[in-house]
């Protein structure tokens, strides 16, 4: 008689001397892995769920019993539609890493697992991926991962049935499982509706909350979105861009810079009367001009009160860029569209992105650009990052040649700026300039300093972020003569920096505490700007500071662009142009 095959080790359990710690069936692993899981990694849920709520109160408890049960019907209802025992634990040990990996972020940083999150989960790169490894990460895999993927091979499972008889038994017990799961699961849901029904009605966010059904939704959801979107090309928007009336009476060349920030939020930021002066070089700039503030059409404005069309990149950056913003937000549509810069660059304008950070998130594809990275400027990079002067490194050479070639040019600088939660990477590392602040937490682990340290990390990034826009300004200035500029700065979104317990950004905007929200925001031009836009002399400036006393958003960058550059399209909404007021005649508003 013929030896038995041997036992696969991942699929059926280690065998050996000492034989298999456990033998178990696939459903018993399904139960025993939903109520791990939901111990284990779901704290933030019912932290949300029962907040408010009085723990000396027989029903708070009979409710945390019901979410209980639910959570583990739940996911022994999702893992036994899929589950079977040639690949149960594989399955198993990728979502034991992930969720393990899910809980240690949601815990440490106040995360919310939606698909807004699993999209920059996606697509961080590697040198961002790097800063969020810590000891506090590998202690908390060692005992939520490694362990129990220790044990998950030492089980073995039992064998399959081969008679006829069997197997039939083998799918009722499965179809038994799920049919009990989803009993108890709506028997969980019914006997604490009301107070669930209103949970989820006011605070549908503590969803994602749920791991680790909040990954496979999330991770679907994207997937989903992407593939839809890799059918089809994105969809051609301002194909009726013509130029307007200035851009044949232009003298010079025109060149508009764009600079995207990165985590800096308004409450920090020196120019908006924080505490701390962050800003000390843009300051200096803004007191020169105000002697001139109601006559000089040249000068900086500052805008104290901005918001943000989201709180991530990849909802800002293309929300930015889109001309229906926040206010009729449509996550689809603005994915499914072409940008800001490729009206622009159909109607003549060159278009280039230069990036420092993790890509322009479809803004601009197919169009003219290039990394900082690739840039390499001396002194500038180390280990795969740069430091964000890389941006600005040739700028001069890149105004001359703009000066020589002549056009209209819209450049765009995606810095890296205040990414966390390493601050103090943001900074040059010898220059005690930007180490101003102290003590400074120098660690890439947050959880390791107090929140001291943090802030003073965080408000020495914007420091050199203040530099950095400082120099862009002192080259466009020196290469007036020849070129009519003007420098956009804002920022993608903000951050929390341990307020109410969270860190870095990302939370649904529902929820999202403002400072995850409200962005800084400045403006600068040469005096030769308004002639180069079509725009009346002495108007701009004045224009501006009033606009800058108003709530503003995102939503007036993609019109406010358009009305600088001179470009009439139907997409043009003169309400959200914070420089229609200086338009000659109303021939542009017409036009629409």
């Amino acid at each position: 008689m013929s030896a038995p095959a041997p036992l696969s080790p991942l699929s059926q359990g280690r065998t050996g001397a000492s034989g298999p710690w456990l033998e178990a069936s696939v459903e018993q692993l399904i139960v025993l892995a939903a109520l791990f899981w939901t111990l284990s990694a779901n704290g933030p849920f019912f932290s949300a769920a029962l907040k408010g709520r009085d723990l000396g109160d027989g029903a708070a408890w009979g409710f945390a019993a019901a979410l209980l049960l639910g959570v583990v019907a739940l996911h022994v209802l999702l893992l036994g539609l899929v589950a079977h025992r040639r690949w149960i634990k594989p399955v198993l040990a990728v979502l034991t890493v992930a969720t393990a990996l899910a809980s240690h972020f949601m815990v440490s940083f106040g995360v919310y697992l939606d698909p807004s999150m699993l999209r920059n989960v996606v697509h961080t790169n590697p040198g961002e991926a790097r800063e969020l490894l810590s000891g506090q990460l590998a202690l908390h895999l060692l005992l939520y991962a490694v362990l129990p993927l220790v044990l998950l091979w030492r089980v073995s499972i039992r064998p399959a049935p081969q008679r006829a008889g069997r197997l039939w038994r083998a799918v009722a017990l499965r179809l038994g499982l799920l049919l009990l799961s989803l009993v108890l699961l709506v028997a969980a849901v019914m006997s604490v509706f009301q107070p669930f029904a209103s949970l989820m009605r006011n605070h549908k966010e503590v969803r994602y909350l749920i791991t680790p059904a909040n990954l496979v939704w999330s991770l679907g959801a994207v997937a989903a979105a992407d593939a839809k979107g890799a059918a089809k090309p994105r969809e051609a928007i301002g194909l009726d861009v013509v130029r307007g009336p200035s851009w044949a009476a232009r003298k010079k060349p025109l060149v508009l810079v764009l600079v995207v920030g990165e985590t800096a939020r308004a409450a920090n930021w020196g120019l908006n009367g924080y505490a701390r002066q962050t800003t000390p070089e843009l300051a200096q700039l803004l007191q020169a001009s105000a002697p001139h503030a109601q006559g000089s059409p040249a000068g900086l404005v500052n805008f104290p009160n901005v918001t943000a069309c989201g709180t991530n990149t990849e909802t800002s950056l293309p929300c930015m860029f889109a001309p229906v913003g926040r206010r009729d937000y449509d996550e689809a549509r603005i994915r499914g569209q072409q940008s800001l810069l490729h009206v622009a660059a159909r109607a003549g304008v060159a278009v280039h992105w230069r990036d420092n950070q993790s890509g322009c998130k479809g803004v601009c594809d197919n169009l003219p650009g290039d990394t900082v990275t690739t840039q390499n400027a001396p002194g500038l990079c180390r280990d795969g990052n740069c430091l964000d002067e890389g941006l600005i490194a040739d700028l001069d050479q890149r105004l001359k040649a703009a000066a020589t070639a002549g056009g209209t040019h819209l450049w765009v600088l995606h810095m890296l700026g205040n990414h966390g939660p390493a601050y103090h990477r943001r900074v040059p590392a010898s220059s005690a300039g930007y180490s101003r602040f102290q003590p400074a937490c120098t660690s890439d682990d947050l959880r390791v300093c107090t929140p001291e340290q943090i802030v003073n990390a965080y408000d020495n990034a914007l420091l050199y972020t203040d530099h950095v826009l400082a120099s862009a300004i002192a080259k466009l200035q020196a290469h007036a003569k020849d070129v009519d500029t003007a420098l956009i700065y804002v920022s993608d979104h903000g951050e929390s920096l341990g307020e109410h317990g969270l860190f870095l950004h990302g939370l649904p905007f529902a929820i999202a505490p403002d400072v995850q929200k409200q962005v800084p925001m400045l403006a600068w031009f040469t005096p030769g700007l308004e002639a180069a836009a079509g725009l009346r002399a002495g108007c701009l400036k004045p224009a501006l500071q009033q606009q800058a006393a108003k709530p503003l958003a995102h939503d007036h960058l993609f019109h406010s662009l358009l009305g600088l550059l001179d470009l009439h399209t139907a997409l043009y909404a003169p309400e959200y142009d914070l420089v229609a007021a200086c338009r000659r005649g109303a021939a542009f508003a017409a036009s629409r």
